[in-house]
């Protein structure tokens, strides 16, 4: 196999990462909050990619990206044990139909 066959063989997989962020003028983040967590799902070919797109994303939204740590796919997620909801695997089906980066859930800090 070439290396071109190969990049044509891998696929797109969802990974499911927590990405923080720190306050940035324009974030829409509520006033006195100091920054947020994200739970996002991000489709790519691997784990780097998803992580990536997903900064350019959130950079591209006026938010502050400052650390992203990453939770591999549904099934390595499965394999760990994850309880993952109906709702989850909707969003997760929709970030790969889409090729799609998917904020699931916003959390604001506050000291």
């Amino acid at each position: 196999m070439t290396g071109k066959d190969k990049s044509a063989s891998r696929k797109q997989q969802v990974y499911t990462l927590l990405v923080e962020i720190g306050r940035k003028s324009g974030d829409g983040l509520p006033d006195k909050a100091t920054g947020a967590a994200l739970i996002v799902y991000a489709s790519g070919i691997d784990e780097a990619e998803a992580v990536r797109e997903t900064v350019a994303i959130l950079k591209q939204a006026d938010t502050a990206p400052l650390d992203v740590s990453g939770y591999g796919t549904l099934e390595e997620r499965e394999a760990e044990g994850h309880d993952i909801s109906e709702e989850e695997r909707a969003l997760m089906q929709r970030a790969l139909e889409e090729n799609a980066v998917i904020v699931a859930q916003v959390t604001p800090f506050f000291d």
